[in-house]
């Protein structure tokens, strides 16, 4: 009997052991808007309505970018352009989603987004930095979507059965690229239920 027990639990601990010393998942790193060097906004910007049920995915349409400076760099020329060109208050995106691994603090969580028309104070715009019309987005970038929209729901700013967009089923537009579209679709929150 002392031998089974002694088996027991020696596969038990050798067992839990193991588990302990797998690799955590990638911790999601959000780079602010200080650590980009964001302008301040141009005028007071809107509270959003927590939790939203919508989150809309977006692409920039840009070049895209595969390290913190040049991620940085393309943010940065988003937000002179819709403030610029587009007559914005700020960047219009919540987030953004580098082909670097990070997440770039937009409007954030908490601010009413200007991406699409109509859809902007119930939901969080979340746009790739590239033209997924000729990239398709790599399975990091769609981890770290995934990691970006559980801080949303264990944050309580997204509602833990929120429905994920693409911007074209709301809007005449190519956004956010068909290559990055089909992504999207796989997704478990996935709909083509349009409210």
């Amino acid at each position: 009997m002392f031998i089974v027990v002694t088996i027991a639990i020696v596969v038990y601990v050798t067992t839990s052991a193991a588990d302990d010393f797998l690799p955590d998942a990638k911790p999601l790193r959000i780079v602010t808007r200080n650590e980009w060097l964001a302008q301040p906004p141009r005028e007071k910007l809107d509270d959003l309505k927590l939790p939203v049920h919508k989150v809309i995915i977006a692409h920039t349409a840009t070049e895209e970018c595969t390290t913190q400076s040049a991620c940085t760099y393309r943010v940065r020329f988003i937000q002179d352009r819709h403030i610029g060109a587009e007559n914005f208050g700020d960047i219009g995106y919540n987030f953004l989603i580098g082909g670097d691994g990070n997440v770039y603090e937009g409007r954030g969580w908490l601010k009413v987004g200007a991406f699409l028309r109509g859809q902007n104070s119930k939901s969080q715009g979340i746009a790739f930095i590239g033209d997924y019309r000729h990239i398709t987005p790599t399975k990091a970038q769609m981890e770290v979507l995934d990691a970006l929209l559980a801080n949303g729901i264990k944050s309580g700013h997204l509602t833990p059965d929120f429905r994920l967009y693409g911007a074209c089923q709301l809007q005449a537009t190519e956004s956010p690229g068909k290559l990055l579209y089909a992504e999207l679709k796989k997704h478990p929150h996935w709909s083509d239920e349009l409210d």
